[in-house]
C-alpha cells in the first residue's frame, strides 16, 4: 500500500467530489430497496415536486430530513425505499404552456385540446428532468428506478380505479352547486387554493323601491354588479325597523324583476343598513339562506366573468367591472344610488392567477366527505372523514410536532365535500361518458361505458365528460399507487404504511388529509406512520422569503456559488416595478458585495439540519453556511493529520485479509478510553435525534464531538502520546486515531454525505473494511452500519482525568491571557502540590498551554515562594503559577487601573440594588442578574488586591 493509494489532496473542494459521488452512487445503485423479509421496513414519500418547478430552499430543507432518515436507516440495516415521483400539476403546467403560446400569438383554443395536450407532453419532456437533476445535486439518495409521474400510465389506471369504485360505492356524485371559479383560468378551484385579502374598497347603499309604490328600502353592497342576479332581500326577524315590511316585495332596479323581502337570522342589523341583497348564484352565505328558504338561483356571470344573457341587454358580454361601473352610472342616474362609502373588504383571488375568485353555480364532480361508506367497503356504515380522525386519535398516525394534531382535526371536524374536477385540459379526464339525454356512465374505458349503455337500452353515442380531476385527488394515492396498487405487491406489503411523511404545514390539508382518507379507505391501512411537519424557511431576519421582497436563496446558487452581477439580474429577473427593483438591486450589492461564494452541498445539508427545530418557521443565514462550511474544512484536515500519522505504520488493526500485525499488545490511555467513552454518549444522543426527528440536536452533537473533542482535544492530545509515548502506546493511539475517525464519519454520513464518503474511502483500508483498489459492492460508506452505542464502554474514571485535564490547561491558558502572553511565547509552570496527577498530566499541559516547562513541587513552601508575584490559578487542590519575567510597575499599573474599573461597576451595582423603585419594577430575573454582577465584581476585586499586594511586598 502506497502513500498515494492513501493520501489527499491539501484542501477541501466539495464541487469535485459531488460530481463524481453523486452519479457513482447512483450507477452502484446503492439507494436500491431489498425486500427481505428477515429485515425491518422503513419507507419514506418524497412529496412528489410540480412537474413546473425548480429547487427552492424549502426543498432543500425537506429533502436534507429525508435524505438524513434514509441514510441513517440504510446503515441499520433496514429494508429502506425512498420514493420518488413528480406531480403533473395541472393548473401551474397549463398556465405556464398557455403563456407560452401567447408569446407566441397562438392560443390552447386555436390549437385544439389533442394538440394542446401534446403541446404539453413536449414541454412536460424537455424541462421535467430540471427538478430532479437539482434534487441529485443536494445528494438525495432516493430510488430513481422507482420514480412515477402521476400522469404515468400506471398511475392513471389506479386513479381511474379509484374514480370508479368511489362512484359505484355512492362516495362520487355530480351535482350542481356553488363553487370558486377562476375567471382567468375558466375553472373551478379549491377554497385551499384561495387566498383572501383584506383591501380598500367601497359599500354601495342602493335604494329598491317597494312595488306598491309607497317608498323603498335602502341596502348596501360591496358587488353591484351581481344585483343583476338579485332574488330576495333580507332583513333580521328582530329588527324592528324593518317589521311592517316583512312579506312585501320590491321591484328590482334595472331589471324591474319583483322580489320579496325575507327574514334570517343571517343578517348582521348594524352592517350597513340592516338590509342584505340576496344573490344565491354569486355567494356562498346566500347559497345557504336560499337553500333555506327555497329561493330561485339565476346565473348572471359567464365562465369568463362577464354578464350573460340572463340580465337586461344593455349589460350583456359586458366584463364583471365594466357593468359595475354602468350599474353604478345608471342607477345614480335613476335618482336610486344614495351614498358610495369607503369600506376595507376581504377579498378572494386566486393563488396561481391572482384573478378575483367567483362564487359561480355549476355541474361539478364531488366526493362526499359525511356520507357514509357501503357495505363491502372497510369502513361500513362510517364516513371517510371519520376513519381519517379516528386513525389519528387511536394513535396509528402522530404528528410532531404534536399540535398539528389539533389543526388536522380542525379542519376535518368542518370539511366540505370536496370538488374534483377541474375546467382544464391538463389532467386525469374524469371517466364518465354521457348519452344524449343526459345519463351519466362511469366506467373504467369507453368500452365498458357503452356496455353498461347498452345494458339500459341506449343504442346511440356516448361523449365522454370533457373536465380533467383535481391534481391534488391523484396526489391523494401516492402511498398505495406509487407501489404498485390495485395489484397486491411486495412493495405494499413491505412498504405501506411508510415510516414518516416530511412536509410542510401549509399542505396538511391540500395532501396530508386526503393521504389518509384515501389510504385508509382502499386499503384498510394508514399511509404512514408519522407526519413530521416541518415550518417555512425564512431568511436570516425571519422573513418570508419572496421575490417581491428580493431576499429568495437559490440552494444551487449557495453549492455553487454565484457572482454578484448574475444574482442581481436573477432577482431582478420579471419585475416589472422600477422603485422596487431598485431596492432589491441595492439591497442585493449590500448584502451580497462579492456574490455568493461555493459552500458545497455538505454545508448547505449541515445548515439546514442544524436548523431544524420543531418550530413552525426556521431562519436561514448564510453565516451559518460559511461556520459549516469551515467544519467540513476542520474535518478534512483532521482525516489529513490522522492518515499522515497512521499510513506505513502499525496501528493494531488486521487491515485486510493476509496482513497479521499483532493487536495484542495495547495500552490505552486515559485520553484514548475518554475519547471512545465520549462517543458512546455521543451515540445515544443521535440515536435519540433520529428517533425524535430532532436534527439540530443530531446536528449539534456531531459538531460538537468533531470540532471540539476530536480535534480541537484528543488529536493535540495524540500528538504528545505519537512523540513521547511507547510503542504500544503510540499504536494505541493511532487505533483510536483511526477507529473513532472512521465512525465519526459513518456518524455524519446521513447529514454530509460526500465529504463523509470521499473521507471514508481513504480511511477505511488502513481499518480492513476493504482493501484499496477493490470492486467490492459494499466499498461505499452508504452500505456500512451505522455506529450504535456500547455502554460497557463508557469509562466515568477516564472522563473525569480528562475533564481534570481540560481545566488545568484551560486555567494554564486563562493565566496566558491575563497577562497577554503571546501564542509564540513559552514559559514556565510551576505546580503542586499533587504529584502524581500533576506528573501524568504535564506533558499534555506543556504542549497544550504552549509551556517551556512544567515543574512540579511536593513542598507547599516551596510552591508559595516560587509563585510569589506572579499569575496563580487554583484548580481543585492544584495550585498554578506562570514564571514570566514581568515590568513590577507596569504590572501594578495595570491591576491598580482594573481595581479602579471593578470599583466603578461595583459602585453602579449597589446603587441600582439600593434603589427602592428599581427592585420594585425590574423582573425577578433583572434583579437576580445584578446580584450576580454585584458577588462576581466583589470576587474580582479581593483576587485583584491579592495580586496587587503581593507585587508591592
Amino acid at each position: 500500500m502506497s502513500n498515494s493509494d492513501i493520501t489527499i489532496s491539501k484542501s477541501f473542494e466539495p464541487s469535485t467530489i459531488e460530481a463524481y459521488w453523486g452519479p457513482e452512487w447512483e450507477k452502484r445503485g446503492y439507494a436500491r430497496t431489498t425486500l427481505d423479509p428477515r429485515r425491518p421496513n422503513f419507507a419514506i414519500q418524497l412529496p412528489p415536486p410540480n412537474v413546473t418547478g425548480t429547487l427552492h430552499m424549502g426543498h432543500a430543507f425537506n429533502q436534507t430530513i429525508m435524505d438524513g432518515l434514509a441514510r441513517y436507516h440504510r446503515m441499520r440495516g433496514d429494508n429502506t425505499l425512498w420514493v420518488p415521483g413528480m406531480d403533473h400539476a395541472g393548473i401551474a403546467t397549463q398556465i405556464i404552456v398557455e403563456r407560452q403560446l401567447d408569446a407566441q400569438n397562438q392560443s390552447r383554443q386555436a390549437l385544439g385540446q389533442k394538440r394542446f395536450i401534446e403541446r404539453v407532453h413536449q414541454w412536460k419532456k424537455e424541462s421535467s428532468s430540471t427538478i430532479t437533476r437539482q434534487i441529485r445535486r443536494l445528494g438525495a439518495s432516493t430510488d430513481w428506478s422507482r420514480e412515477y409521474f402521476t400522469m404515468d400510465e400506471g398511475m392513471s389506471r389506479a386513479v381511474i380505479d379509484v374514480f370508479v369504485r368511489l362512484y359505484q360505492q355512492g362516495l362520487i356524485y355530480r351535482g350542481k352547486r356553488l363553487v370558486n371559479w377562476d375567471p382567468e383560468l375558466g375553472t373551478a378551484i379549491s377554497d385551499l387554493e384561495v387566498v383572501s385579502e383584506e383591501e380598500d374598497g367601497n359599500l354601495w347603499y342602493i335604494r329598491y323601491p317597494l312595488s306598491d309604490g309607497s317608498g323603498y328600502i335602502t341596502l348596501a353592497t360591496t358587488r353591484p354588479e351581481t344585483m343583476l342576479g338579485d332574488v330576495a332581500v333580507m332583513v333580521h326577524p328582530q329588527d324592528e325597523r324593518y317589521t311592517a315590511l316583512i312579506g312585501k316585495t320590491l321591484t328590482l332596479p334595472l331589471v324591474g324583476r319583483k322580489i320579496p323581502i325575507i327574514t334570517d337570522d343571517y343578517v348582521e342589523p348594524k352592517f350597513g343598513t340592516g338590509v342584505v341583497k340576496v344573490t344565491p348564484a354569486h355567494d356562498f352565505n346566500d347559497y345557504k339562506v336560499g337553500k333555506r328558504h327555497g329561493l330561485a338561483q339565476i346565473i348572471v356571470l359567464t365562465s369568463d366573468a362577464k354578464i350573460n344573457n340572463n340580465a337586461p341587454v344593455v349589460y350583456r358580454g359586458l366584463d364583471r367591472y365594466d357593468a359595475r361601473k354602468r350599474i353604478v352610472s345608471d342607477l345614480a342616474a335613476l335618482g336610486l344610488l344614495e351614498s358610495i362609502k369607503p369600506h376595507r373588504l376581504v377579498v378572494p383571488r386566486g393563488d396561481r392567477t391572482r384573478s378575483i375568485i367567483e362564487p359561480m353555480l355549476t355541474d361539478q364532480w364531488f366526493v362526499a366527505m359525511s356520507r357514509p361508506a357501503p357495505e363491502g367497503t372497510f369502513h361500513p356504515g362510517q364516513s371517510i372523514t371519520q376513519t381519517s380522525l379516528d386513525v389519528v386519535r387511536r394513535g396509528q398516525i402522530k404528528f410532531v410536532p404534536e399540535n398539528w394534531t389539533t389543526t388536522y382535526y380542525q379542519w376535518l371536524e368542518n370539511i366540505q365535500d370536496w370538488c374534483i374536477s377541474r375546467q382544464l385540459w391538463w389532467g386525469h379526464q374524469i371517466p364518465a361518458w354521457y348519452t344524449d339525454d343526459g345519463q351519466v356512465f362511469v366506467a373504467h374505458s369507453e368500452a365498458d361505458a357503452l356496455a353498461q349503455a347498452r345494458a339500459q337500452a341506449y343504442n346511440g353515442e356516448l361523449k365522454r365528460d370533457k373536465d380533467v380531476l383535481d391534481t391534488w385527488f391523484s396526489s391523494a394515492l401516492v402511498p398505495f399507487s406509487s407501489l404498485g396498487w390495485p395489484k397486491l405487491t411486495l412493495e405494499l406489503e413491505h412498504f405501506l404504511p411508510s415510516a414518516v411523511l416530511v412536509t410542510g404545514f401549509d399542505i396538511i390539508f391540500f395532501w396530508v388529509a386526503r393521504m389518509v382518507m384515501m389510504t385508509t379507505h382502499f386499503t384498510d391501512k394508514v399511509p404512514f406512520h408519522t407526519v413530521y411537519v416541518h415550518g417555512l424557511v425564512r431568511d436570516a431576519e425571519g422573513q418570508k422569503m419572496s421575490k417581491s421582497r428580493g431576499n429568495t436563496l437559490d440552494p444551487i446558487d449557495i453549492i455553487d456559488g454565484i457572482d454578484l452581477e448574475t444574482l442581481v439580474n436573477k432577482r431582478l429577473t420579471g419585475l416589472m416595478n422600477p422603485k422596487q427593483a431598485a431596492l432589491i438591486e441595492q439591497k442585493t450589492r449590500e448584502t451580497f458585495p462579492s456574490g455568493i461564494p461555493a459552500y458545497g452541498t455538505d454545508a448547505l445539508r449541515f445548515t439546514m439540519a442544524s436548523i431544524a427545530t420543531l418550530g413552525r418557521n426556521v431562519n436561514f443565514d448564510l453565516a451559518r453556511c460559511e461556520g459549516y462550511r469551515n467544519f467540513c474544512n476542520k474535518l478534512w484536515n483532521a482525516t489529513r493529520f490522522v492518515l499522515l500519522k497512521c499510513e506505513g505504520y502499525d496501528c493494531g488493526i488486521v487491515a485486510y485479509p493476509g496482513d497479521f500485525r499483532s493487536i495484542d499488545t495495547l495500552n490505552f490511555s486515559p485520553a484514548d478510553r475518554w475519547l471512545v467513552s465520549l462517543l458512546q454518549r455521543v451515540e445515544v444522543n443521535i440515536e435519540q435525534g433520529f428517533s425524535d426527528y430532532r436534527f439540530d440536536n443530531i446536528a449539534s452533537a456531531i459538531y460538537k464531538f468533531i470540532w471540539d473533542e476530536y480535534c480541537d482535544w484528543y488529536i493535540e492530545l495524540a500528538k504528545v502520546q505519537l512523540e513521547i509515548g511507547t510503542p504500544t502506546q503510540q499504536r494505541s493511539t493511532r487505533r483510536t486515531l483511526l477507529t473513532v475517525l472512521e465512525i465519526i464519519l459513518r456518524l455524519a454520513h446521513p447529514l454530509i454525505p460526500f465529504i463523509t464518503e470521499a473521507l471514508w474511502q481513504k480511511v477505511a483500508p488502513l481499518i480492513g473494511q476493504y482493501p484499496v483498489g477493490t470492486a467490492s459492492g459494499n466499498a461505499s460508506i452508504m452500505m456500512q452500519s451505522y455506529p450504535l452505542s456500547a455502554s460497557e464502554r463508557i469509562d466515568e474514571q477516564a472522563e473525569a482525568w480528562i475533564a481534570e485535564l481540560k481545566a488545568i490547561v484551560n486555567a494554564c491558558r486563562n493565566l496566558r491571557s491575563q497577562i497577554k502572553l503571546e501564542p509564540a511565547t513559552r514559559v514556565r509552570l510551576v505546580a503542586g502540590v499533587n504529584v502524581t496527577r500533576l506528573r501524568e498530566f504535564s506533558p499534555y499541559v506543556r504542549a497544550l498551554a504552549r509551556l517551556s516547562e512544567v515543574e512540579v513541587l511536593e513542598d507547599k513552601a516551596e510552591l508559595d515562594k516560587q509563585a510569589f508575584g506572579a499569575p496563580v490559578a487554583l484548580v481543585g487542590t492544584i495550585k498554578m503559577a506562570l514564571k514570566v519575567e514581568i515590568n513590577i510597575t507596569t504590572e501594578r499599573k495595570r491591576l491598580t487601573q482594573k481595581i479602579s474599573h471593578i470599583a466603578n461597576e461595583l459602585a453602579k451595582c449597589n446603587a441600582k440594588l439600593q434603589n427602592k423603585n428599581f427592585l420594585a419594577r425590574a423582573p425577578a430575573a433583572i434583579v437576580d442578574q445584578e446580584q450576580k454582577r454585584l458577588s462576581d465584581f466583589q470576587s474580582m476585586l479581593i483576587t485583584l488586591n491579592n495580586q496587587l499586594g503581593r507585587l508591592s511586598s
